[in-house]
Order: structure tokens, then C-alpha cells, then sequence
């Protein structure tokens, strides 16, 4: 079974362009980039999948033959399909286990531009910079993360869930029926998280502990990849680290809480290679005086989040009385059960940035924090819409005060913000004391992607 993804329409328009480049996508261990590239392959008359990690013999011969031409036919023999440019799909997969074939991109496009070719693969990042000629101006990045709220419903075949969210503003709120099934949706999609492994197995059996044992080989997979980090750091502060990254979510990262006395210079070591994985993604300070955002920053001040809610909690080892009394949890517990319990919420809102965001760049995330001294005033994320700063506060209930965010609305001269919370849609406008009105437009956590598209 595939599970639709946003990068297919992304993928079919890179197919369709007469000026194609070599495509590189990008991403995490296990987000579902073999399988995206795979269903694309499916529109090809012919289709050439190289897989480095089980074809190790093959890097001799992209080693060996610098003419892709003749590189392409040697594959086709090989593999026994024709390779005809516009007809065949050559999909290079775990290629940063092969030098070679990544410099073999930059060639492709210079000397066999007709035909295309998709590679993907894990720890790229890593690759990338090893190879000091990478073809920049002659490949084009896609980067993909795991599903998003939306690609959990729609592939659940709630495709009109979607579109009636999306046609629901603060203005114009949901009725209350769908929205109350909407946020029980979204309390399993905490659970379940975005893997397409746990997806699948969540719709074929909608049993949690099946989702568990997923999630836990996912895991388990990243562990066993810090072994290949081994020449640049220390195994056990790569773990320790992540372990710190998971316990600190939702609050500045305090380099002295990770286990094992490591230097400060250390861990942010530790910190940038889980990064460029892509398991981990910064969030930066930035003061918000104006764009770009990250010209603002204070490096002092960072946080971290890792890339998937059921990935989290498996990591935090959540107790919820049992697989036996899950369901009950979900179906009746309390906001805290399921959404409040280690800034899950905050987390989850800026993954969904990143999902939403065009697949073509790899966006940063932002949030504002008040460092003037005896302050406390934090906003969680800081974006951009329309040229304007749009800060967003995220509230894991159905209430709270927004005193940070009415804060800072005065205190940068603004007059829009978001609140992301359990609530419906709507809206609400304060006074701001001199005629002005300050805005804030309350989404549910589970519409990230009714504002963001418009903000990015």
C-alpha cells in the first residue's frame, strides 16, 4: 500500500519539465524517500533502481566509468532494461555510500541532461561535505520529512476532512462535531507519529502496540547509525545527547544536562551531526526587529526538537496504563494524557511548519525569547506572512493566557499573531490602548497547515 505523499505532485512536476535537473532528495532514515521515488517510477515505461548498500559491487563501476553514457548502458545491461531518455527512470538510492555515484550527478546533467535521475539516501549531509566539487547549480535538492497531520487523514481516506479544515478560518470555524473528531484524530496522530512504517501499520490493524514495535526498529536504526559517525565523534555523546535533546523539548538546551560531563564544544559537535541527519532540528533565538529573522539570533539561546512525535514518546517511555487502556486514554483522557506531556504540542506545531513548507528548500524555524535581564517573555515560534512577522504561541488545552504573545505584539509594533491550541477556529482583538487593535487568530494544533502555507 502507498501512502500519498505532498512531494509526489513535487516529484511529477520535476518529471514533467524539459529542463530537469539530477534530483537529490533529502531526509532522514525511513520518512519514506525510496518508496516516494519508487512510486514515481511507476509513471516510467522503464525503471533502473541502484541501491548502494545492497549492491556494493557496484561502486567499482560508477568508480570505473566517468562517461555516464556509457555508465547508463552498463547499467542497463545490467539490470536488463532499456535506457531511453523520457522513458526510464534511473534511481541511485543510498548513494552517500558512494562517492562516485554522487559526483556522477553533476556529470548527468552535463553530459546526459535527457534522461533522469533521482538519488536519495541517509546521512547525506555528511557525504556532501566530503566531497569538496559537489555539483552546485547542476543538482536540485528535495527534502522530505515523516507524513504530516494532513497525510495521516488522507491516508485514512479523509480527503474531505482536509479540504473542509482547510476551507475553515478563525472567521468561518468548523462545526463542532468535525472538529471535536478532528482533535481526536490528532491525539492519535501524537501516538502514531509520522513514520510511514507506523502509519501503515496504524490503518491496517489499529493496534498500538504493532505501531510500538515500529517505532522502536526506527529507533533503533538511528542508534545503530551513530556507529557510522564513528571517525567524527564519540558514540555514547552522540546517544546521550539525543537523550538530552528528547528530555529538553520545549525549553532552551542546557549543554551541562547532558549525561556524562562532556565539554560544552562537545555536545554542539554532537548537536550539529544529529542535525545534519536529520533526526534533530535547530530552533534559533532571533530578537524579530526585523527580516531576515536569522540575522537576529543569540547563539546563547537554542532548542531542539527531534523529527517525529511517536518517535518521542517511545524514546520518553510514556506510561499510559498499558496498551490495554490506551485507547480509553485517547478516546476520553485529558489534554495532559496525550498533548501536554513533554512539549509534545510546541514540538509537533513547528514539524508542521516544516511539512508544509515547499519541499524545495529546508526551512529554519525561529522563536523569540526576552533575554533583557529578569524577564521571562517567550514566544514559540516566529515566522513571516506577507513580508510581516507572525509570531505563533502554541497552547497544548483549550485556554491559557497569551501574555507573552500580547507582549510581544506591543513590544515590536505588530498587530497579528496566531494561537495554536485544542480550540476551534476564531478570533479574538484586544484594545491595544492608542485606537489600534491587536489580532490574534486562534487555530486548532491540528491546522497548521491553514497558515503556514501562506506564511512561507
Amino acid at each position: 500500500m502507498y501512502l500519498p505523499r505532498k512531494i509526489d505532485s513535487y516529484l511529477q512536476e520535476w518529471k514533467n519539465d524539459p529542463h530537469h535537473k539530477p534530483l537529490l532528495v533529502r531526509g532522514a532514515r525511513q520518512v519514506g524517500k525510496s518508496r516516494a521515488v519508487r512510486h514515481l517510477g511507476e509513471s516510467f515505461p522503464y525503471f533502473i533502481e541502484v541501491n548502494f548498500e545492497k549492491r556494493q559491487n557496484l561502486k567499482t563501476l560508477f568508480e570505473e566509468t566517468p562517461d555516464v553514457k556509457d555508465l547508463s548502458q552498463k547499467l542497463g545491461i545490467l539490470f536488463k532494461q532499456p535506457v531511453i531518455p523520457g522513458k526510464t527512470l534511473l534511481f541511485l538510492d543510498e548513494i552517500q555510500s558512494c562517492a562516485a555515484a554522487i559526483k556522477s550527478l553533476w556529470f548527468f546533467k552535463e553530459d546526459f541532461p535527457d534522461l533522469h535521475v533521482v538519488a536519495a539516501g541517509s546521512l547525506l549531509e555528511f557525504a556532501l561535505k566530503d566531497i569538496s566539487s559537489f555539483g552546485v547549480g547542476r543538482v536540485r535538492s528535495i527534502f522530505m520529512y515523516p507524513l504530516s497531520f494532513d497525510e495521516f487523514l488522507i491516508a485514512q481516506g479523509r480527503e474531505d476532512w482536509v479540504k473542509a479544515k482547510k476551507d475553515a478560518s478563525p472567521k468561518h470555524p468548523l462545526f463542532s462535531a468535525l472538529h471535536t473528531e478532528l482533535v481526536q484524530q490528532y491525539r492519535i496522530f501524537l501516538m502514531v507519529g509520522g513514520m510511514p512504517a507506523s502509519v501503515l501499520k496504524w490503518i491496517e490493524t489499529h493496534d498500538y502496540q504493532k505501531c510500538i514495535y515500529e517505532q522502536n526498529d526506527i529507533q533503533q536504526t538511528y542508534y545503530d547509525d551513530f556507529a557510522k559517525y564513528g571517525s567524527r565523534i564519540n558514540t555514547q555523546l552522540l546517544r546521550n545527547t539525543l537523550q538530552s535533546v528528547i528530555t529538553q523539548i520545549g525549553s532552551k538546551f542546557v549543554y551541562t544536562r547532558v549525561e556524562g560531563e562532556y565539554r560544552s564544544a562537545e555536545v554542539k559537535n554532537a548537536l550539529e551531526l544529529l542535525c545534519n541527519a536529520g533526526i534533530v532540528k535547530q530552533v534559533s533565538h532571533t530578537s524579530a526587529n526585523g527580516l531576515p529573522l536569522g540575522a537576529q539570533g543569540n547563539s546563547n539561546f537554542q532548542k531542539y526538537i527531534y523529527l517525529d512525535s511517536g518517535l518521542l514518546l517511545r524514546v520518553l517511555d510514556m506510561e499510559f496504563g498499558g496498551v490495554k487502556n490506551l485507547p480509553e486514554k485517547i478516546l476520553a483522557g485529558t489534554t495532559d494524557d496525550l498533548v501536554n506531556n513533554g512539549g509534545v504540542a510546541e514540538m509537533e506545531v513547528g514539524l508542521e511548519m516544516l511539512k508544509y513548507s515547499t519541499p524545495l528548500l529546508s526551512p529554519d524555524l525561529y522563536y523569540w525569547e526576552n533575554t533583557d535581564r529578569g524577564t521571562s517573555s517567550e514566544v514559540d515560534y516566529v515566522t513571516s506572512r506577507n513580508m510581516n512577522i507572525l509570531p505563533i504561541e502554541v497552547k497544548s488545552g483549550v485556554s491559557g493566557k497569551m501574555k507573552s504573545l500580547r507582549f510581544f505584539l506591543q513590544k515590536k509594533g505588530l498587530s497579528e499573531a496566531i494561537r495554536c491550541s485544542l480550540e476551534n477556529f476564531a478570533e479574538l482583538t484586544y484594545s491595544n490602548g492608542d485606537d489600534s487593535v491587536l489580532t490574534i487568530g486562534i487555530y486548532p494544533l491540528y491546522a497548521v497547515s491553514s497558515f503556514i502555507h501562506t506564511s512561507l
